[in-house]
């Protein structure tokens, strides 16, 4: 098994920024969103919080497919927040989606009251992770979807590299080097499950969704 190998928490050059954004994310946020709607179903008109939003590509992306979608778009990173504004304004969909800045270990928003919580690809830049699992399962309304997707840890040297060079052969150095170091930091999906059993949650809910991805699903019981 290879170790988990941390990476910084947040993406804080602009520079940084610009190089995430730049790299084809395109058809694994559309598969979140659509993975995330056969799940949660149509949106209600609530609002929805991403968090570790990014540069806001699946925000923009659930306001596109879904005339309903209302997002609250977080992130740590001042110089992802500004992008994902730009994004967001770009797209036209200043009206629907919030960029703000927070951290999700802590994000001193009051819940329950979310419709559902997303995130992609945060986990594996938490060194405690608990603590992010612990807010996103707090903030969603009764009734409501936690979504949480991000990366799986590979088993072995032979099998990161085959992921890195399948799902990156094509991007910058920059870029493959980005991945490779996000695998490296990342849970395997039994470590997932273990800290959600710790937060006295279902981890039925864990399961690996790709060659690359775990996925947590879970939907907080309706009151009474």
């Amino acid at each position: 098994m290879i170790p988990r190998k941390l990476e910084p928490e947040a993406m804080d050059s602009p520079e940084e920024a610009q190089a995430y954004d730049a790299m084809n994310h395109a058809a694994v946020n559309e598969r979140f969103v659509a993975d995330f709607l056969a799940v949660h179903g149509p949106c209600r008109g609530g609002e929805i919080l991403d968090v570790g939003t990014g540069t806001a590509r699946i925000p923009i992306e659930l306001c596109r497919v879904d005339s309903r979608a209302r997002v609250l778009a977080v992130d740590l990173s001042e110089s992802m927040i500004a992008l994902a504004t730009a994004n967001v304004r770009a797209a036209g969909l200043g009206d629907r989606i919030r960029c703000r800045p927070a951290d999700a270990k802590s994000l001193r928003l009051a819940g329950p009251g979310f419709e559902a919580v997303v995130s992609n690809s945060i986990v594996h830049h938490i060194p405690e992770p608990t603590t992010v699992l612990r807010e996103v399962s707090r903030l969603a309304a009764p009734g409501g979807t936690v979504f949480v997707r991000d990366l799986a840890r590979p088993t072995s040297e032979f099998e990161l590299a085959r992921l890195v060079e399948l799902y990156t052969g094509g991007e910058s150095e920059r870029g493959r080097s980005l991945f490779e170091d996000s695998l490296r930091a990342a849970l395997t999906v039994g470590e997932v499950a273990s800290l959600i059993e710790n937060l006295g949650l279902p981890s039925a809910g864990v399961k690996m969704t790709s060659d690359r991805h775990w996925t947590w699903i879970w939907q907080r019981p309706e009151r009474g």
